[in-house]
């Protein structure tokens, strides 16, 4: 079958054609006041990567982190339960990191779940798996969905390395959920 692309999840029968697109979810003015969710894959360093841009964001933006949670399954995409979570304590959420093939085709299959039950949704991901990613987004009827990019990879950085490489991506994280940085 040249040219298919298989879903790394596991969930191709599950998965449709791709249709017009993604109707993201209302980018908010500003960050101030907000609730924010952070849900982590499992992959090393992303627990901390995604706490240290909380703190980010509570103390240059007047957010507050309402949720932390990690998915069980890094290469799935999280549980209509743990969605369900998010959707009823948070305003916007960021995910990730997305540090290898499957996790980062499984973030943004997260990603692209928050934006339908109306959350924006930043989703990091390493550049090393782009291709990955972008045939998730595909699969998932969101061609060219926009994630947050990092260096790869995120796994070896240290407890300083991951502090800095947070405030590094803020601001794209930051332009991913405000209608500033809508694409």
């Amino acid at each position: 079958m040249p040219n298919a692309i298989l879903d790394p999840t596991g969930r191709a029968g599950a998965a449709k054609s791709p249709g017009p697109g993604l109707t993201l979810a209302a980018r908010r003015p500003q960050l101030s006041g907000l609730r924010v969710g952070l849900m982590d894959n499992t992959k090393h360093n992303a627990a901390l990567l995604l706490a240290e841009l909380g703190k980010l964001l509570a103390a240059e933006h007047g957010a507050t982190v309402t949720v932390e949670a990690t998915k069980a399954n890094f290469a799935a995409p999280a549980p209509a339960d743990l969605m369900e979570r998010y959707r009823e304590a948070c305003d916007v959420v960021i995910t990730g990191v997305g540090d290898c093939g499957s996790c980062s085709a499984s973030a943004v299959a997260d990603g692209i779940g928050f934006e339908q039950a109306g959350l924006p949704a930043a989703v990091i991901c390493s550049d090393a798996f782009v291709v990955t990613a972008d045939a998730m987004a595909e699969l998932r009827g969101a061609p060219g969905y926009h994630y947050v990019r990092t260096a790869h990879p995120v796994a070896v950085l240290t407890t300083d390395q991951v502090r800095e490489r947070a405030k590094e991506l803020l601001p794209e994280v930051v332009a991913a959920i405000t209608e500033h940085g809508a694409p």
